[in-house]
């Protein structure tokens, strides 16, 4: 396959791309119309779907927004059977679709490690089962965007970090049980990326500054990252640039995941 702009070319690839509302999804979703990729984008914005679509549009091909909450399993289901229905195949599944939560053993509920397993992990699972028969057809493959808190670990964020740890295992027994069928499976592994993820879960825009500017201390490379960073890693593993890995965790983290305290 060859490079386009230095990066891989997409061209007539169909991927379905969840949590493609805000983020790293969306700015995957657009990166992927660039490099030549039809794609269904999944979240639970409306607005902001329709916006990704408006800039997915301006590179031509055929794109869809489907308006879902992955939580519900008959949402799941309707999005794998539109994204059927639209483009006739599946190529490229990206599970970006997730959710942070803060706290620890001493004040996690068990509502909270329901609610962040329920999107983090069971909905990708299910989606992951249903999309597999279409990708072993096209001898596709699955980006799963996990965290450098799969690979790592940090206090005061429990039930998030142990649902990017059972992501990871996903990523790589699946890899495992699909390589003989010429489906590759792999995961990026983000450290902190500039998106609205961190507000989401409670930090005000004061608190999020201070967590950003402590950030240059926390990642080798002295900065939090940019989505485009981590989007690109994705069309990477989803490109025939990558026709030897599977099974792979790819820390996108400016280094993050090698610091120790000293």
């Amino acid at each position: 396959m060859a490079l386009q702009n230095g990066l891989c070319n997409l061209s007539d690839k169909i991927a379905l791309i969840t949590g493609g509302s805000s983020g790293i999804g969306a700015a995957t979703a657009i990166l992927f119309s660039k490099l030549g990729a039809s794609t269904a984008i999944v979240g639970r914005n409306e607005e902001n779907l329709k916006k990704v679509l408006a800039e997915c549009e301006k590179n031509g091909k055929k794109h869809l927004i489907i308006v879902a909450d992955l939580v519900k399993e008959e949402n799941v289901k309707r999005t794998l059977d539109n994204t059927i229905a639209c483009f006739g195949r599946l190529d490229i599944l990206v599970n970006c679709a997730g959710i942070l939560a803060h706290g620890s053993i001493e004040t996690t509920s068990l509502e909270q490690y329901d609610s962040v397993f329920n999107i983090n992990v069971r909905s990708i699972y299910q989606l992951t089962m249903l999309a597999v028969p279409h990708l072993i057809t096209s001898k596709g493959n699955i980006i799963n965007v996990s965290s450098v808190n799969g690979i790592r670990s940090f206090p005061g964020v429990l039930a998030y970090n142990m649902s990017k740890s059972a992501l990871d295992q996903l990523t790589k027994c699946v890899a495992l049980e699909l390589a003989s069928k010429q489906v590759r499976v792999n995961s990026v592994n983000p450290g902190v990326i500039i998106t609205e993820v961190h507000k989401r879960a409670g930090l005000d825009e004061e608190a999020y500054a201070k967590f950003l500017e402590r950030s240059k201390g926390t990642h080798a490379l002295g900065r939090p990252g940019e989505c485009d960073e981590v989007a690109k890693t994705i069309a990477f593993l989803a490109s025939d640039e990558s026709s030897f890995i599977t099974g792979a965790l790819i820390p996108v983290d400016g280094g993050r995941h090698a610091m120790c305290p000293r």
